[in-house]
């Protein structure tokens, strides 16, 4: 058996570039990811049939049991049949990569479990089961170019106190990208050489954008109630398509206690106080469990 966590990507910043003939966005992105997130705990089976979801914690009610990114992992990775069981704590369909990580962190736990050695053409295999699926996988901060197969690791990036916040809002990614009028965007600005240093790397972060974060408060109102309520924040921004909002704090402390301050206002809200680019909890591919 292993367990793997699955860490909530969070889109800092989010400049659109393009459209290819496909539909496919071209996207310049600066991604981080978080100490909180999902967990997958995977277990040989004796059988050669499909690989089993089942599903526990706070946010699987959000989800059904049938096939989907992850079983597309497993069926498309693992040479035998897999139990997997996911632990849901990210809310899903939220900006903040949920999806995406579980089926990472699924790839990793089937190259832990099984031995399997990374194939030539895995990258693009994932890429193909979900664009933000590989940068998942590095699970480190990171310049995300393309639609998300170009990925320049940025270990170096300074680590944020954030307080994530979901309204509870459903929104559809498809329809905001719909609602960009223009999609011919600046790229993100060039990177300072002091990424380590906070005060720089937040200075620097603010002059950046979520080029969705405009469509996407004209669907949902709710984000800019949340944006708002992000109150003492240095910087806050809509991550990804929303409609998770992160807040960046000066301490660990103020951003626990802006948590139970929105928590308390906003009982309905998913809050989280979290640590962005932190050291992972092991490296290198975050297996916090084999027996």
């Amino acid at each position: 058996m292993i367990k793997v966590f699955a860490p909530a990507k969070i889109n800092l910043a989010l400049h659109v570039m393009g459209q290819r003939a496909n539909g496919y966005h071209l996207l310049d992105m600066l991604v981080g990811f978080a100490d909180v997130g999902d967990w997958i705990t995977l277990v040989k089976d004796h059988g050669d049939g499909d690989s089993m979801l089942r599903l526990t914690g706070p946010e699987a009610g959000a989800l059904s049991n049938g096939p989907n990114i992850i079983t597309q992992v497993a069926d498309r990775f693992a040479t035998q049949q897999l139990s997997i069981w996911l632990e849901k704590n990210l809310p899903v369909a939220s900006g903040i990569g949920g999806g995406s990580a579980d089926a990472a962190a699924t790839y990793r736990g089937i190259l832990a479990l099984t031995g399997r050695q990374a194939g030539a053409d895995d990258a693009a295999n994932l890429l193909e089961i979900g664009a933000d699926v590989p940068m998942c996988v590095t699970a480190q901060p990171a310049r995300v170019r393309g639609i998300g197969e170009d990925i320049l690791p940025l270990p170096n990036m300074a680590p944020l106190h954030v307080v994530l916040v979901n309204p509870r809002v459903p929104i559809s990614t498809p329809m905001v990208f719909r609602a960009l009028i223009q999609k011919q965007n600046s790229e993100i600005s060039a990177l300072p050489q002091n990424l380590d240093d906070a005060g720089v790397f937040i200075d620097w972060l603010a002059a950046q954008r979520n080029d969705l974060q405009n469509p996407a408060l004209g669907l949902a109102p709710q984000i800019g109630a949340a944006l708002t309520a992000l109150k003492g924040a240095v910087l806050a921004r809509m991550s990804g398509s929303g409609a998770t909002c992160f807040g960046i704090y000066e301490t660990a402390g103020d951003a626990k206690t802006a948590a139970n301050e929105l928590r308390n206002k906003h009982p309905d809200w998913w809050v989280t106080p979290a640590l962005l680019n932190g050291p992972p909890k092991v490296a290198p591919v975050w297996v916090l469990h084999h027996s």
